[in-house]
C-alpha cells in the first residue's frame, strides 16, 4: 500500500491568480484565474443544440489561457526551485565555513583567557577537567542521535512497506495478523519490524510514558508557580505596594546635617576588566552623599600588570580630585570574589561603617543611588539588604541581548519584587545593593565554598532572621554578555552554584529556627522547583522525550503540552518587557535550547564535577555613549565645585586613542562551534522527520523549529562573535 499525503492538501484550493504584465505598452496588464479541475473537464457538443458543453460544468477558459498560465506556472516553479536550490547551496558552504574555521567548545587547546579569566574555588588558574567527565554528557547525546538516525531510516522502509501508524487498534489488528502468518509468506524486514513494534509497545513505551508524566506533572507544577508569581505581580501593581522608607521625605531631599547620612563603604570588585573600570569607578566617585561619610574601595584581583596599572592610574586620578578612594590588590588570589570581599572586610577600618554598597565592574550607579536604598534602613533594625533592579545599557545591541532583557525583566519585576514583598527574601544579586554589616556578620561573612557567594550570604542571612527589600523604581544600569560564549558561561555558573549551595546548606535550612512556611519555601520553592526541577523538566521532556516518543509513538505527548502552556507561559515571561512581544516565538525556543546548557550545569553542581567548580569573569564590552560622558562632566561640576573637573573632549580624547590601541591589537573574530547544541539539532531534525509519517502536524513544527533552533546556537549564529 502506497503511502498517503492527502493529509498536506486543502479542499478549498481554487487555484493561484497569477498576474501577467507585458512589457510592451501597447499591452495591457490581464489578471488570470489558475487552473483549477474544471479546466480540465472532458467537453462535448450537444447534438441539435449548437452549444458546447460539458460534464457537470461549463467550461469558463479558451485553450489560448490556459497555456499562458500553464507557462506562468513552469516559470515559477523553476523560479522557486532554483531560488531554493541557491539558498541550500549557500546554507550549505556557510556550514563548511564554519567547521572549517570554528573552534569546537571541547578544544582544550584554547587559551581561554583571549575571552574570559578563569580561576577555581580552590586557587588560582585553570585546572584541567576530568576529559571522561568532559565528555560523557556529549556521547549520550551523540549515541541517542545515531540511534534516532537508524531508527529514522527502519521506519521510513517500513512506512514504504505499507506500514502506517495510524489508530493503535488499526496497528494492532495489523500485527496480530502478521504474527499469524508464517515467516516465509510475510518476509523477513515486516517480521523484523512487527517484532520491534512489540518490543516497542511491551517494553518501551510503559517507562516512557511514565516519565513523560511525570515530566508532565513536574511541568504543570512549576507553570501554577509562574502563574502565581504573576498574579502576585497584577495584585502589587493594582495596590500600588511599594517599600516606603520610614524617614521624612524632606530629609532625603534636604542634604544637609540634619539628613540621614550614616557611613557607607562602597565596594567594587574586579579582574581584569579594563573595558568597563573608567565608568564604574566614575560612577561612584559622583554618588551623592557626603565624602565625609563614604569610602569607595577598588577591589582588584587582575593578574594582568597593564590592567593593575590603568586602574590605579584611575583611581589617583579621582583621588586627587578629592574623592574619598583606595586601591587594594590581591597577590594571593584564592576564593575569587567572596575570596575578594573577605579580605576587603577584614581591613581594620571597617568597623567604623554601618553599611556596605556593592557594584560589579560594569555597573554605573546613579548619583543618587544610596539617597534611594539607604533611608529604608533607618529605624528598620530588622532590614539586612536593599536590593536595586538592573538596567541595561545594550539590551538592543542584538537578538541575545534582547532575548537576556526578556529573562531578566522577568526575574526582577516578577520574581523578586513578589517575593520581596510577601517573603522578605530573595537571592541577593552580588552587585548593587547595600547590605548593613551587621548582618554580614551575623551571617558569617564571605564563604568561598561555592561560585554563588552572593546567594549563600542571602541565604545564611535569612535563616538568621534577616529581612531583604527589593526596590523595582531604583535602577542600576550594566551590560549583558553580547556572545554567546560568555552567556553560556554565565549561566552554568549561575545553575552550578545554586546546586552547590543546597547541598551544603539544607542541613542548616532544616536546624533554623525559622517558621514551616519559611523552610518550605526554601527547599521547595527556590531551591527544588525554580533551581532543579525548571532545567530538569525542560531539557528531558522537550529535548529528550519528545523526539523519543516520535520513534516509540506508543507514548504520546499531548499537544497541549507541546504548544499552548509553552507559549502561555513564554506570554507571562515576556509582559514585564511589553517591547519585546515580537520576540516571543524566538524566546521560547532560545530558552529550550538554553536547557542543554542549564541541565548540564545543575548535574555539575548536583554531584561536585569538576566544571561546576569554575568561576568564569563575563567578558564585558565597556559600552558608555557620549551623552553619558556629558551628563557625568555635569554632576562632577554639581557635586564637586570646589575642585576642578576632567574635561569633557580630554576624555573623549582618551577614549579614542584607547579604542585606536584596541584595534591596532585586535585580534581576528571566530565562531565556536558547539558540539552538544548541534547533535542536538541534528536530533530534534531526525525526530521532525520521523513525526511527518504519523502526520503530527504541532510536533512536527516544535520539532522542526526546535532544531533549527539548536542549529543556529551550535553553529554561533546568535550574538557577537569571539575576538
Amino acid at each position: 500500500m502506497a503511502p498517503s499525503f492527502q493529509w498536506w492538501a486543502k479542499e478549498s484550493h481554487r487555484g493561484t491568480p497569477v498576474v501577467v504584465k507585458m512589457e510592451n505598452p501597447n499591452w495591457s496588464m490581464v489578471e488570470l484565474e489558475g487552473p483549477s479541475e474544471d479546466d480540465f473537464l472532458i467537453t462535448t457538443e450537444s447534438p441539435g443544440s449548437g452549444r458546447t458543453r460539458d460534464k457537470g460544468h461549463r467550461g469558463r477558459k479558451n485553450a489560448k489561457q490556459l497555456t499562458w498560465v500553464l507557462l506562468l506556472k513552469a516559470h515559477r516553479a523553476a523560479g522557486c526551485l532554483t531560488s531554493i536550490a541557491s539558498a541550500m547551496f549557500g546554507l550549505a558552504a556557510l556550514i563548511r565555513r564554519r567547521l572549517a574555521s570554528g573552534r569546537t567548545d571541547s578544544d582544550e587547546n584554547e587559551n581561554d583567557n583571549d575571552d574570559n579569566d578563569v580561576v577555581l574555588a580552590d586557587g588560582v588558574g585553570r585546572e584541567k577537567e576530568n576529559p571522561t567527565v568532559k565528555t560523557r554528557f556529549y556521547f549520550f547525546i551523540k549515541m541517542f542521535l545515531w540511534l534516532s538516525v537508524i531508527l529514522l531510516g527502519f521506519e521510513i522502509a517500513a512506512y514504504y512497506k505499507g506500514w502506517h501508524f495510524g489508530a493503535p487498534k488499526v496497528l494492532q489488528f495489523q500485527l496480530q495478523s502478521l504474527w499469524a502468518t508464517p515467516l516465509g509468506v510475510k518476509g523477513i524486514f515486516d517480521w523484523i519490524y512487527s517484532r520491534w513494534v512489540f518490543v516497542r509497545v511491551e517494553y518501551l513505551a510503559p517507562p516512557l510514558q511514565f516519565l513523560a508524566n511525570a515530566c508532565i506533572v513536574l511541568f504543570l507544577i512549576q507553570s501554577v508557580d509562574r502563574l502565581v508569581l504573576c498574579l502576585g505581580c497584577f495584585y502589587i501593581k493594582f495596590k500600588k505596594i511599594k517599600p516606603v522608607p520610614k524617614q521624612d521625605q524632606m530629609d532625603l531631599e534636604a542634604g544637609d546635617k540634619n539628613g540621614y547620612f550614616p557611613m557607607v563603604l562602597v565596594q567594587i570588585p574586579m579582574c581584569n576588566e579594563k573595558e568597563v573600570y573608567q565608568q564604574s569607578i566614575a560612577a561612584v566617585c559622583n554618588l551623592d552623599w557626603p565624602k565625609s561619610q563614604m569610602l569607595i574601595q577598588i577591589l582588584d584581583d587582575s593578574d594582568d600588570p597593564t590592567t593593575q596599572l590603568l586602574i590605579k592610574e584611575e583611581v589617583h586620578k579621582w583621588q586627587q580630585e578629592g574623592a574619598h578612594i583606595l586601591y587594594r590588590h590581591r597577590v594571593i588570589r584564592d576564593g575569587y570574589k567572596a575570596g575578594n570581599l573577605k579580605s576587603a572586610m577584614n581591613c581594620s577600618y571597617v568597623k567604623d561603617y554601618e553599611f556596605v554598597a556593592m557594584f560589579d565592574a560594569d555597573f554605573q550607579p546613579n548619583p543618587d543611588f544610596l539617597k534611594q536604598t539607604v533611608p529604608h534602613f533607618k529605624d528598620n533594625e530588622e532590614l539586612g539588604l536593599v536590593q536595586a533592579r538592573w538596567s541595561f545599557v545594550n539590551k538592543d545591541e542584538n537578538l541575545l541581548t534582547r532575548l537576556q532583557n526578556i529573562n531578566l525583566a522577568f526575574h526582577f519585576e516578577v520574581e523578586q519584587q513578589v517575593n520581596g514583598v510577601f517573603v522578605n527574601f530573595f537571592g541577593f544579586n552580588g552587585t548593587a545593593g547595600v547590605w548593613r554589616i551587621k548582618a554580614l556578620e551575623d551571617a558569617g561573612g564571605w564563604l568561598e565554598r561555592t561560585t554563588v557567594e552572593d546567594m549563600d550570604i542571602a541565604v545564611r542571612a535569612h535563616l538568621k532572621g534577616w529581612k531583604f527589600i527589593f526596590l523595582n523604581d531604583v535602577e542600576c544600569q550594566c551590560e549583558l554578555p553580547e556572545s554567546y560564549e560568555a552567556y553560556r558561561k554565565q549561566q552554568h555558573r549561575w545553575h552550578s552554584g545554586p546546586m552547590q549551595l543546597f547541598r551544603l546548606c539544607l542541613p542548616d535550612v532544616i536546624r533554623a529556627k525559622i517558621s514551616f512556611w519559611k523552610k518550605f519555601n526554601m527547599i521547595f520553592l527556590f531551591f527544588l522547583l525554580r533551581k532543579l526541577i525548571l532545567p530538569f523538566y525542560s531539557f528531558t521532556l522537550f529535548c529528550i522525550i519528545l523526539p523519543m516518543t516520535m520513534f516509540i509513538p506508543e507514548a504520546q505527548l499531548p499537544a497541549w503540552v507541546v504548544c499552548y502552556i509553552p507559549a502561555t507561559m513564554s506570554f507571562l515571561n515576556i509582559l514585564p518587557a511589553p517591547k519585546s512581544f515580537p520576540f516571543i516565538v524566538p524566546y521560547l525556543l532560545f530558552e529550550n535550547t538554553m536547557s542543554v546548557t542549564k541541565f548540564n550545569a545543575m548535574i555539575s553542581g548536583l554531584f561536585q564535577l569538576g566544571s561546576a567548580y569554575e568561576w568564569v569573569v563575563t567578558k564585558k564590552s565597556g559600552r558608555s555613549s557620549e551623552g553619558d560622558l556629558v551628563s557625568l562632566v555635569e554632576k562632577e561640576s554639581k557635586h564637586q565645585r570646589g575642585s576642578s573637573v576632567p574635561n569633557l573632549d580630554e576624555m573623549k580624547e582618551e577614549i579614542r586613542q584607547q579604542e585606536q590601541k584596541a584595534a591596532r591589537k585586535k585580534k581576528k573574530k571566530h565562531n565556536r562551534i558547539y558540539t552538544k547544541e548541534l547533535a542536538l539539532a541534528f536530533l530534534l531534525l531526525t525526530a521532525s522527520a520521523r513525526s511527518l509519517l504519523s502526520a503530527q502536524g504541532i510536533h512536527f513544527y516544535f520539532l522542526l523549529f526546535q532544531g533549527v533552533s539548536f542549529l543556529l546556537v551550535g553553529l554561533d549564529l546568535i550574538g557577537e562573535q569571539v575576538e
